[in-house]
């Protein structure tokens, strides 16, 4: 829901310099605008809210197993560190391995590492870009990170266990507390 909230901020947004604002605001509001209806048209309300309850997990759940695998559990930069763009956009990125399933499932997105560097380029071009930005990196000493899809799952969950029993108290557990007396 967030993500359609912050389209139509964006494309209000009076400081932007972009000419296309109000037509994408026009195209933005038409689209939910014509989701609502149709919705309506052919739902009673209770069955309405609730496919529109589970449209909007299921496309969190797509949009976070595309985007978790290309950065959980990589670095986070602290502001201070000073790091020239390259470094910075190759250091919190991790591409998943592609072949043509993965990058329809992830919208082309499992090229993270282009994706930061070139954020306009065209998904369909990110494979094309890849090859020349791992070249690149080489050359330059930059770590360059790419793993397979299953792989980039596991250490997410390995990040998430981990941040997890980070945040517990170890000693915070009523049976234990019951029985120290």
């Amino acid at each position: 829901l967030n993500l359609h909230a912050e389209s139509i901020r964006a494309a209000r947004d009076k400081t932007s310099k972009q000419p296309w604002r109000r037509t994408e605001l026009t195209l933005v509001v038409g689209r939910l605008s014509i989701y609502v209806v149709v919705l309506l048209a052919f739902l009673p309300l209770g069955k309405a809210l609730a496919f529109f309850a589970l449209q909007m997990a299921v496309f969190g759940f797509c949009l976070g197993a595309s985007f978790a695998p290309a950065h959980k559990g990589m670095p986070i930069i602290p502001p201070e560190m000073k790091l020239d763009f390259l470094r910075r956009q190759v250091m919190v990125s991790r591409n998943v391995k592609g072949n043509p399933v993965v990058d329809w499932a992830m919208g082309g997105l499992n090229y993270q590492i282009e994706h930061h560097l070139f954020p306009s380029m065209p998904r369909c071009n990110l494979k094309k870009a890849q090859p020349l930005v791992r070249a690149h990196c080489e050359r330059e000493g930059i770590d360059y990170m790419e793993v397979g899809l299953f792989h980039s799952y596991a250490i997410v969950v390995d990040y998430l266990n981990n941040v997890g029993l980070r945040a517990r108290d170890p000693f915070d557990c009523p049976l234990a507390a019951q029985l120290r007396g």
